[in-house]
């Protein structure tokens, strides 16, 4: 019987995406994950692929700007998409997404969080000291 590799979750922050630490090619999934949660321009540069710690910092970054984004958006849809001429059924719509939306970005911030923990446990155990 052939084992395949199966990636228990350290938390249920952990994303799924990424490989358990330890585990073999672990770090390159997690740059994988976390290249996508930044813009292009940002996931090319070869600091931040030369040392996931920085993509996991910018990606952090990156995601709470996006939950101020989302936030701003659902705090102003009842007041400012009227006047843009929305009907009530498109801005119910809308508020539930932008919502929906702060949730997942505030898991993925988490999950960013818990990433980062590891890959800089990761450099700490293979610094010499």
């Amino acid at each position: 019987m052939a084992l395949t590799t199966t990636y228990s979750p350290i938390s249920s922050d952990w994303p799924c995406q990424v490989k358990t630490p330890g585990s073999y090619d672990w770090e390159r999934s997690a740059v994988k994950w976390l290249r996508e949660l930044v813009p292009a321009r940002y996931a090319s540069y070869p600091a931040f692929l030369r040392h996931p710690v920085l993509l996991a910092r910018h990606a952090q970054i990156q995601v709470q700007h996006e939950i101020r984004v989302a936030r701003t958006a659902l705090q102003t849809a009842r007041a400012e998409l009227p006047r843009i001429g929305m009907p009530e059924s498109v801005i119910e719509h809308t508020v539930k997404l932008y919502a929906a939306e702060v949730l997942q970005l505030q898991h993925i911030a988490r999950s960013i969080r818990a990433v980062s923990q590891a890959l800089v446990d990761s450099n700490t155990a293979r610094t010499p000291h």
